[in-house]
């Protein structure tokens, strides 16, 4: 095979790759687009930084590979919450998040190395966050949060800020919630 029918080749799996990200809705993993596609994880892993590098919105989850349309601003309210608790309540404070109707999009820590560090995660229901707690547990990772006593920021997003406002509160009575 020539490399110029390699190449497109590459193109037509990535144009394939975008669109399943685009029009599903839900993260895919790497394994499961390397099946799709009948490539290794590592080609999917190169496509994908290939079309991040052509700004295409996609972020890794824990759940997988995620497309991030452009959102609608209308309807959708934001807030960035800070926390302070151990490993041991992670479990809990997602949970709380999620049973009021919030998204909790990352988490950020200050290192103080490294300064502001952000990673994806991208729950807004008991299963996303089961999925998640589990990959924590099966990878052996550490939560980001350990690199700074406990102490972090979510971003955290609702249809209607009543939700957002209901979520600080059940984080606050748990005394979860860092206020100033």
């Amino acid at each position: 095979m020539t490399e110029a029918n390699k190449k497109i080749l590459g193109e037509q799996r990535r144009t394939l790759i975008l669109e399943w990200l685009q029009t599903e809705g839900v993260p895919l993993t790497g394994s499961e687009l390397s099946k799709r596609t009948n490539v290794s994880r590592q080609v999917i892993v190169q496509d994908i930084s290939l079309l991040k590098a052509k700004n295409e919105p996609i972020i890794a989850t824990s759940q997988g590979y995620l497309y991030m349309q452009t959102p609608d601003q209308k309807g959708r309210y934001e807030q960035i919450i800070a926390c302070q608790h151990g490993p041991e309540t992670a479990d809990r404070e997602l949970f709380l998040l999620v049973d009021h109707g919030v998204r909790v999009r990352d988490v950020i820590v200050e290192h103080p190395i490294y300064g502001e560090l952000t990673a994806s995660i991208m729950v807004s229901t008991r299963k996303e966050v089961e999925t998640f707690l589990e990959h924590v547990k099966n990878t052996n990772a550490s939560y980001l949060s350990q690199l700074t006593d406990g102490t972090h920021l979510h971003t955290i997003e609702a249809d209607t800020p009543k939700k957002l406002q209901e979520a600080c509160a059940a984080l606050r009575k748990e005394g979860f919630l860092i206020e100033s």
